[in-house]
């Protein structure tokens, strides 16, 4: 299976904003999400493309690189995000096991035109969570205890709570 992302797209479904704004907190937010990524998708991560549009890409970032096993690309010379998604699934050479992550309507036509898969960001997250989540139980069902305060410290950040409080 290969999976593309629209990235701003799944960003804003996921809400893994962080406090500070302009450039570095869209780097910052484009990390946390890719981080966020590469733990839930594991070993499918090296499957995986995000897509960013690159109005807000940081001067000097690659148009593409490699984070965490993940593909990650910014549509420096396309007038946006989608029209780059749409070359890779016009692209692709197995559009049947291709999965599109977007809440965007145009790409949804263009990945079931090629018989791909389409699936709106906040549904995606929630199913990939979920499923995370049932891989990581222990098999007596209960969470597993939190093994040092830098792991409590990497969750309270990852649900957006100030540790402070």
């Amino acid at each position: 299976m290969t999976l593309i992302i629209d990235g701003y797209n799944l960003l804003h479904a996921s809400g893994v904003f962080g406090k500070e704004r302009g450039a570095r907190g869209f780097e910052l937010s484009r990390l946390k999400l890719l981080d966020l990524l590469a733990d839930l998708l594991g070993d499918e991560a090296t499957k995986t493309t995000v897509v960013f549009d690159a109005a807000n890409a940081p001067n000097g970032l690659p148009g593409r690189y490699r984070h965490r096993g993940l593909s990650v690309l910014f549509a420096r010379e396309y007038p946006d995000a989608d029209s780059l998604i749409e070359e890779l699934v016009e692209a692709d050479t197995s559009p049947g096991g291709l999965v599109v992550v977007s809440s965007d309507r145009r790409i949804a036509a263009a990945v079931r035109r090629r018989r791909g898969t389409a699936i709106e960001s906040d549904r995606w997250l929630a199913e990939a969570r979920s499923a995370h989540a049932r891989r990581d139980r222990p098999a007596d069902g209960k969470p597993p205890e939190p093994q040092s305060p830098s792991e409590v410290a990497a969750w309270l950040r990852e649900f957006g709570i100030d540790d402070d409080e």
